[in-house]
């Protein structure tokens, strides 16, 4: 405020906001020792959609950035996690052995719409990503490989941990 002629840090704390919005900064307004840099290496943009990728014939190659994928929306969600998939259960679903889940936690069972994928905790066995189902007093949880069967429990035996938000397969 000083080394700029300013009386007020009204127009200090002004400054800060619009550099706050624009991605530069980060600070906690009224707390001390908040303010740090975050410069452009840490601006989230987005990483470019270049336009598509043929698997079977040739398409034409792309030459400008058509989009962005924004993944920050995605990783601010509360309380997500991240599981290690062990198993073939879930492979029709492009789910496979050694893939990361990104799950978000369940807070109401009942808001759960049928067919969601989830992470369920079953009593005194342990847990599985399945296919959710409640009917009536009873959980069905399917797997998307014709190899398993559905398990079908008490509501009150399985715990929903979360609800699928995005697979990770690195190559």
């Amino acid at each position: 405020m000083a080394a700029m002629g300013l009386r007020s840090p009204a127009p200090v704390q002004s400054r800060l906001r619009h550099l706050q919005q624009k991605g530069w900064i980060t600070w906690n307004e009224g707390q001390a020792r908040t303010l740090q840099l975050l410069g452009e290496a840490q601006q989230s943009l987005g990483i470019p959609v270049l336009g598509s990728v043929a698997a079977g014939g040739l398409v034409e190659t792309f030459h400008d950035v058509e989009e962005h994928l924004h993944l920050q929306p995605l990783l601010e969600r509360r309380g997500l996690f991240a599981l290690t998939v062990n198993g073939d259960s879930m492979e029709d679903a492009h789910i496979a052995d050694g893939d990361v889940v990104l799950m978000e936690p369940v807070r109401e069972l009942n808001r759960l719409k049928a067919g969601t994928i989830v992470s369920a905790l079953v009593a005194g066995t342990g847990t599985t990503l399945k296919y959710f189902h409640l009917d009536g007093d009873q959980v069905r949880l399917e797997a998307a490989n014709q190899r398993y069967s559905p398990i079908t429990l008490p509501a009150e035996q399985v715990t929903v941990q979360g609800k699928l938000v995005a697979v990770w397969r690195q190559v």
